[in-house]
């Protein structure tokens, strides 16, 4: 059996490591020549649907790239779709949920998740892909936050703005709690059934946070990730909350939700996030802008270099502000990947103690 690393599980528990481990969201995608052959001969939700198929992408950035974990090819719509709407991805236009939910009545048609049943698929490639990767690195699965999927089940598909959805928050927001608690529910049981599956450690994406002002988030966003989180954390397996557009809460999302590590984005100060991270006693996973590498590898060296000395000490998993867009050169990934690896943190914490006596 190869042997395990396990830099991103002990990072995830603040335990010490050589040098943080990385890996990238959206890792399994259309930047990679290989992904594309795959999805050349399978549409978007054959692949999700299909473990063999979603087991051979989600191993090649492990194999390619060399990356400290591994994340599960899925889509975080997967649960709409088993709730009973028509989801679609099409190429150029992004995922469309049929009949948009926007009504109590219309809430009560949908029904709500058996994982092992609506959402087997998934977990049938959590378990096809753990053994598949054999110990070399964990494996993370995800899942949508409960705010996030609202919007695109309301809204019918993604905006700019989201603005039909935060209508329903302020018109109606009995409907809105319903079904954002009932989304909350949902999202921890899938959550549970991954781990059971074997996901090692669970990310929970909500995407849409920043479209929220503070007092919509807290009442809308943050309390129903922070029932999702709870429930997967019960499993004991590490939990990263990440809520992109929503750095100013990443106290109130530590305290909220109880999760191991809190993802930060690239519009949050690097230096801040990993106070907040000491002071809460949480990991911290990202935050390089992904547009940072259409740069040359030399300046991206740097960026990430960086990146590295305003956020590295306990807890901390490099990755992206977001996930990697699909234009960009797989050597310019691979530039950020190898930088992140031959980052001593030890020899860092050195060098910032020798200068904190200096002074």
């Amino acid at each position: 059996m190869p042997e395990m690393n396990d830099l991103f599980l002990r990072a995830c528990r603040r335990e010490p490591v050589p040098r943080p481990p990385v890996w990238m969201m959206r890792q399994a995608g259309r930047y990679l020549p290989e992904y594309r052959a795959v999805r050349a001969k399978a549409d978007f939700l054959t692949m999700c649907h299909t473990p063999e198929l979603a087991t051979e992408v989600t191993l090649q950035p492990v194999d390619l790239l060399g990356v400290d974990a591994a994340i599960i090819f899925s889509d975080i719509l997967v649960i709409p779709a088993a709730m009973g709407m028509d989801l679609t991805v099409d190429e150029g236009i992004g995922p469309r949920l049929g009949e948009p939910v926007r009504s109590l009545t219309m809430m009560r048609r949908l029904h709500d998740v058996e994982p092992e049943d609506g959402l087997k698929f998934h977990l049938d490639a959590l378990r096809m892909t753990r053994r598949a990767l054999n110990g070399r690195v964990p494996l993370i699965g995800f899942a949508g936050a409960p705010w996030t999927l609202f919007a695109y089940m309301v809204e019918g598909k993604g905006t700019k703005t989201f603005n039909v959805a935060k209508q329903a928050l302020f018109s109606d927001p009995e409907f809105s709690h319903r079904l954002l608690e009932r989304l909350a529910d949902n999202v921890g049981r899938f959550l549970v059934a991954q781990a059971a599956a074997g996901a090692q450690a669970l990310q929970i994406f909500d995407s849409w946070a920043g479209s929220l002002g503070p007092r919509e988030y807290r009442t809308f966003a943050l309390p129903y990730m922070a029932r999702a989180a709870k429930m997967a954390a019960a499993t004991g397996v590490p939990v990263i909350c990440f809520a992109p557009g929503a750095g100013w809460a990443l106290g109130e999302i530590a305290e909220a939700t109880g999760c191991h590590v809190l993802g930060t984005d690239w519009h949050t100060d690097a230096r801040w996030a990993r106070g907040v991270a000491d002071a809460t006693g949480r990991g911290v996973q990202g935050n390089l802008d992904p547009c940072a590498l259409y740069a040359d590898p030399a300046v991206i060296r740097d960026l990430t270099l960086t990146m590295l000395s305003q956020i590295d000490g306990p807890g901390y998993i490099a990755n992206l502000g977001h996930g990697i867009l699909p234009d960009i050169p797989v050597s310019h990934a691979r530039a950020f990947i190898e930088t992140v690896q031959g980052w001593d943190s030890r020899e860092a914490m050195a060098r910032a103690a020798a200068a904190e006596t200096r002074r």
